[in-house]
């Protein structure tokens, strides 16, 4: 790879491997699979940068990239067999409202424990259209089907993360 070229690579992935990483997780759950995710991603990105003619809309190619490669990950057979069972503690925030933060704390938890529970391609479409704020268009774009799809799996996704909030909420009514 040319000079010119490995350094707007390495500028471009100090930029971008935070937000990257955090929609990674968003989309697995997990800080270490997301924080291979994006490594992975990052060297897929690497390899192919040299092709890459569009560097000012290289950060959606990286997010489709990073899409794909999750996907890719959950179609292997021996990441259904995990089993998470360990409680990462919360991280206290001081200078919030010891009460709020608390309340704040819980409907995230409950959200993400939600989205966990999505099917994996309506999962991804909920991350990229209300976390990445994503118009219909990328979003189709980037998961290579239509924006009618686009639209159909974020209906779907939406009941399927109410039903499970309802759930998990009901689940903590029961267990307190």
């Amino acid at each position: 790879m040319r000079e010119a070229d490995e350094q707007g690579f390495r500028e471009f992935a100090v930029r971008q491997a935070a937000a990257l990483r955090r929609t990674a997780y968003l989309f697995c759950g997990d800080w270490h699979m997301a924080e291979d995710l994006m490594q992975a991603s990052l060297l897929k990105l690497y390899q192919a940068w040299h092709r890459i003619e569009w560097q000012d809309s290289a950060s959606a190619y990286a997010r489709k990239v990073l899409l794909r490669t999750w996907l890719d990950e959950k179609r292997r057979p021996w990441r259904r067999a995990e089993q998470r069972d360990g409680e990462v503690p919360d991280v206290a925030d001081a200078a919030a409202d010891p009460e709020r933060a608390g309340e704040q704390l819980w409907a995230r938890d409950l959200v993400h424990a939600a989205l966990l529970r999505v099917p994996p391609r309506q999962r991804a479409v909920l991350v990229l259209r209300y976390f990445e704020d994503l118009p219909v268009n990328e979003v189709a774009v980037l998961m290579g089907c239509s924006e009618g799809t686009v639209k159909s799996q974020t209906a779907r996704g939406l009941v399927a993360l109410r039903t499970a909030v309802e759930r998990l909420e009901r689940g903590a009514v029961v267990a307190s």
